[in-house]
């Protein structure tokens, strides 16, 4: 087994020894907890038959675990300087490939053709905070063939994709992470297990990939227009809103007429919602506008 680096003694030695400066605009915060990396590891169930891709690897902590217990592991980091750290910390891995890439900018559908022959992986991954939406969403809306995604995010964004209709939790990440998945919150993780500390708290969170979707729509992306132009402005009325944003090519009266044909009042704000009315709502107006 290689010398595990997640301690906060070895990973300040890493850091100093490669002149290493932490990037705010990367989101950088390494984890120095054994226990905790022993945790995602179990959350995420990882075994030798799991393929895993790992985003935002940083100095190799995560990696490691991933590594000794996954089959093959795919970890992909924006940051250059770190690619030399990483060969160094995990590179004897024979089971490990780094790429030196934007996750966001990365085709993951031809990557996971490429390496796993389009067949389901797992994504674990401790997100950098200021993209961990774009990251989740990324991976739901373009149909990557993930199995499951156990992720890092702030406590309060786990709260988020996994709020209900009607609280203040509640919004278009909520509906779009409850329309692909199952969400479960695994355990929280304080500050105090991460180099740098964050200000807030964290969460590991599960997401399991439904292999039906929670509900039906003509036009799935017309209904994700719909949901976002709902929370866009948030104070507004449903009516209001769609009616600003929507882009519908219908007047006020038809918006108003599609929102109470499916049984709800036209005074309704967005957040009051369920999945399930969405679907209908997008539905009606979808139908009402192609006329």
């Amino acid at each position: 087994m290689i010398e595990r680096i997640s301690s906060p003694i070895k990973t300040k030695e890493i850091i100093e020894k490669n002149n290493f400066y932490f990037k705010k605009n990367f989101g950088q915060n390494f984890l120095v907890d054994s226990n905790i990396l022993d945790n995602i590891i179990s959350a995420a169930n990882i075994t030798k038959d799991d393929f895993v891709l790992e985003i935002g690897p940083g100095i190799g902590s995560l990696t490691q675990y991933l590594a000794e217990s996954a089959g093959k592991v795919v970890a992909v980091e924006i940051d250059t300087n770190l690619i030399p750290i990483l060969k160094e910390t995990v590179g004897d891995y024979d089971n490990l490939e780094i790429i030196n890439e934007d996750i966001l900018k990365l085709d993951i559908n031809a990557l996971v053709a490429e390496k796993n022959n389009s067949k389901p992986i797992k994504v674990v991954a401790n997100l950098p905070y200021y993209i961990t939406t774009p990251i989740i969403m990324e991976l739901l809306e373009k149909k990557v063939n993930v199995e499951s995604i156990t992720v890092m995010v702030q406590r309060e964004v786990a709260a988020r994709m996994q709020a209900s209709a009607g609280t203040k939790d509640y919004g278009a990440l909520s509906i779009a992470v409850q329309f692909y998945s199952d969400a479960k919150t695994d355990f929280i993780v304080p500050p105090s297990c991460f180099m740098p500390r964050p200000n807030v708290d964290s969460a590991v969170i599960t997401l399991t990939l439904l292999g039906k979707k929670k509900v039906e729509t003509i036009d799935q992306d017309f209904m994700f227009h719909i949901v976002k132009c709902a929370f866009g402005q948030r104070r507004k009325t449903l009516m209001n809103t769609l009616n600003n944003l929507g882009k519908l090519n219908l007047s006020k009266e038809e918006i108003t007429e599609a929102i109470t044909s499916i049984g709800i009042s036209e005074k309704i704000r967005g957040e009051a919602l369920t999945i399930e009315q969405f679907a209908l709502l997008s539905d009606e107006l979808y139908r009402r506008s192609k006329k």
